[in-house]
């Protein structure tokens, strides 16, 4: 259901990792009177946030309750693993989850990862949150699987990561509540998809010009021509005697022959 009445304010959540910027900036390039705020949640709040209204969209990561959401996914991250600097994983670009079945691998709390059979050996407990396994990784007691995201989001110059594949991805989409598709937030669902100033949703086309009704006796522009071109050319010709006898006998009378009376 559309809103008739456009709130006075635009507010988006976002989860740890996502980055709205370049839209937030797109936003206030083309909707100017319309403030947007920024709301940071954590993964696992993200939900209830737009529930309780107190977000109009997130930028969250998937999955999220369907048909309660309405979800655009966005892109899908690449996985990592992060190690300090000196760990023997930082000499390669990549590794396999077998590669790290004799490390010790946290699994905070927070995770975004969805595991079914998380890889490596289980830590001695498990973290609250992303930020306090990272730490733990700083201090050379085990390892950390994450989104690059979140990754870059706790750099640590002691710290480095390398891909890691044939584990889960995250996907982070665009999601509200299907009940409260407002027009504003379809005004952001157009930002996102690339949509340009001039192809905002709902606008009707302008309408095309009506085709020329084509001259009842002619067949378009090239009868217009013949007839037109007929008119002056019937009158030049007009003008000059009709010569007799024929095409033979205009050549006959350029070789200045005397012509034969009839």
């Amino acid at each position: 259901m559309t809103g008739s009445e456009a709130p006075s304010s635009f507010r988006l959540a976002y989860v740890p990792g996502a980055t709205p910027a370049k839209w937030v900036r797109i936003w206030q390039e083309r909707l100017p009177d319309v403030p947007l705020d920024l709301v940071a949640v954590s993964a696992a709040e993200a939900e209830d946030v737009l529930r309780r209204g107190d977000a109009d969209a997130g930028l969250v990561r998937l999955p999220v309750d369907r048909p309660y959401f309405s979800a655009i996914p966005l892109y899908t991250e690449t996985t990592v693993v992060v190690v300090p600097k000196d760990h023997v994983i930082a000499a390669v670009d990549e590794v396999a989850a077998a590669d790290l079945a004799e490390e010790v691998v946290f699994h905070p709390l927070d995770d975004t990862l969805g595991w079914e059979n998380p890889p490596g050996r289980p830590g001695f407990e498990r973290p609250a949150t992303t930020a306090d396994a990272i730490e733990l990784v700083a201090a050379n007691v085990g390892l950390l699987i994450v989104p690059q995201s979140l990754a870059r989001l706790h750099h640590r110059r002691d710290l480095t990561y390398r891909t890691i594949t044939d584990v889960p991805e995250s996907q982070v989409a665009l999601a509200w509540p299907e009940e409260r598709t407002t027009d504003r937030v379809e005004d952001f669902i157009g930002i996102v998809r690339g949509r340009t100033v001039n192809s905002t949703r709902g606008r009707k086309p302008a309408e095309e010009p009506k085709a020329r009704r084509a001259p009842a006796s002619g067949a378009g522009a090239g009868a217009s021509q013949r007839r037109g071109g007929g008119g002056g050319g019937a009158k030049q010709q007009a003008a000059k005697p009709a010569r007799r006898g024929g095409a033979g006998a205009s050549q006959g009378a350029r070789r200045g022959k005397p012509r034969r009376r009839s």
